[in-house]
């Protein structure tokens, strides 16, 4: 039976919350302003569907002032630490173990269905986006942020060299863990055969002009920490030479003269009757 969480011990690790907190402050700035098209009514309901440690529920809790937030992870751990940072929100947010597969809420639930960061980690994704619209109102908003490894570049500047490594690698991991490290690109065709409605695509661009070096470099740094050891077994690059990618990675992105760039989509549609 296909294994519905194949990334679970990387999205355990301890590196997983510096990542999520890097991503939030590289991708929240140039993201927040997409979220201003989705009219949420007074006292509306949003889902963050595999919040991680809360870095984004909170975001959301402080833009739509008014709405209810429920963040859902399957890591203990993480949602601990988002209870525990997020206090000050009181019962309007609030932080549960739901597995994004069959998440236990009832139809048209909410106004606004958030999901980041996890469609690359898990295979069926069809199925979890078809669970994330079960529970958003006929007319809801479906938010997502598909990672696509293939939408990463970097230049030939830098030994070993990291174009070879962000061509094959996610390839060869996606295939080991049935997983689609390239969704980003085929989450619009996910979302036409499931026959949602007005369907956009747009970009946050991570880049050593728009984002802080330091903080694109700690996303590789984490990415690093967490993943090696599992490249290792599950492609032909070993963790040795997958941390030296990484690291490699991180030069061109720490070199001042040096440019890199990491395209994020930001996929949005409407949820059908």
């Amino acid at each position: 039976m296909t294994d519905l969480n194949p990334h679970g011990e990387q999205m355990a690790d301890e590196s997983m919350v510096r990542n999520l907190d890097a991503q939030a402050r590289a991708i929240w700035p140039q993201e927040a302003k997409f979220f201003e098209r989705y009219k949420i009514a007074r006292n509306g309901y949003i889902l963050d569907a595999g919040c991680g440690t809360g870095e984004i529920t909170s975001r959301l809790a402080s833009l739509f002032a008014d709405a209810h937030v429920t963040g859902v992870d399957i890591i203990d751990a993480h949602l601990e630490l988002a209870r525990s940072r997020y206090v000050k929100f009181g019962p309007r947010v609030a932080f549960e173990h739901r597995s994004i597969f069959e998440l236990g809420f009832a139809d048209d639930e909410f106004d606004l269905t958030v999901c980041r960061h996890v469609l690359q980690s898990i295979p069926h994704p069809e199925r979890a986006i078809a669970e994330l619209a079960r529970v958003t109102r006929a007319g809801g908003y479906l938010h997502l942020l598909p990672e696509d490894y293939g939408m990463l570049h970097f230049q030939n500047r830098y030994a070993p060299n990291p174009v070879d490594f962000w061509t094959r690698v996610p390839a060869e991991f996606g295939k080991a863990t049935e997983t689609n490290n390239h969704i980003g690109r085929d989450t619009f065709t996910l979302l036409r055969e499931l026959g949602f409605l007005d369907i956009t695509i747009d970009y946050v661009v991570v880049d050593t002009v728009r984002t802080d070096r330091e903080t694109f470099a700690s996303i590789m740094q984490a990415w690093r920490d967490g993943y090696s050891e599992a490249i290792g077994q599950r492609t032909s690059v070993s963790a040795a030479d997958a941390r030296r990618y990484f690291d490699a990675s991180i030069e061109n992105i720490r070199d001042p003269d040096g440019y890199a760039v990491w395209m994020v989509p930001i996929v949005a549609a409407r949820v059908p009757a």
